[in-house]
């Protein structure tokens, strides 16, 4: 039975001094802590036996993403090259893209971004349905468009793919409940951790999900 494992993982930490929501905005690269956390889970996933059958990594385009992706791609091309196989390179893909936030830009809980405003209040309704931005159903069906088509695409292989909190947990929650609708306060996707699904690439069916947070130590 062929299987396909991808790996979500989330990009590092990014240097914002002003608390700003970032969203999609550009500009917001990963901190100097940021950094070592994704050394910190590239070292996790090439320790993994498995690791040599990575066949293609993919990223979001955002530049916090992509800047993960290019560090896990260094420590992973040097494992490969000591395996004598050929380097890996990046992919982008918008399916994979941060959630759209009507807060884009503010600093949530100041000025214009505090939710005491009338017109704040208006948008924070649910917090299981994200009335002030892209809803958790729509999140989850690009991510889920892009695993159904990468799973046909690499049978019996591994793939990395550099996402964000949001459409990792959303994408989970939707495959572990049915659901995508969640509260974001109760999320486990931290900062550089690693969400693992297996697939039977003939049903397309579930087979497994674990979770690892190998940059933990670093916070």
């Amino acid at each position: 039975m062929p299987e396909v494992t991808i790996h979500f993982v989330r990009h590092g930490e990014v240097f914002n001094p002003r608390h700003v929501l970032y969203e999609r905005l550009p500009g917001f690269h990963l901190s100097k802590l940021g950094i070592r956390m994704v050394q910190e889970t590239a070292s996790h996933i090439v320790q993994d036996p498995g690791a040599s059958a990575i066949s293609a990594v993919f990223s979001s385009p955002l530049e916090r993403t992509v800047e993960t992706a290019e560090e896990i791609l260094k420590v992973l091309n040097d494992h490969r090259e000591s395996l004598g196989e050929p380097d890996l390179v990046l992919h982008t893909d918008a399916r994979l893209i941060e959630a759209g936030n009507k807060f884009r830009g503010k600093r949530i809980g100041h000025a214009q971004g505090a939710l005491w405003r009338r017109e704040n209040l208006k948008l924070v309704r649910n917090l299981w349905k994200p009335t002030w931005g892209e809803s958790y159903a729509h999140i989850a069906a690009r991510m889920s468009d892009f695993v159904q088509e990468k799973i046909s695409r690499y049978p019996d292989s591994q793939i990395l793919v550099v996402s964000h909190e949001s459409p990792i947990w959303s994408y989970r929650h939707m495959l572990e409940t049915g659901r995508p609708e969640h509260n974001m306060l109760l999320r486990h996707t931290a900062l550089a951790s690693v969400t693992s699904i297996t697939y039977d690439c003939e049903t397309k069916r579930v087979l497994s999900i674990t979770y690892a947070d190998p940059a933990c130590g670093t916070r």
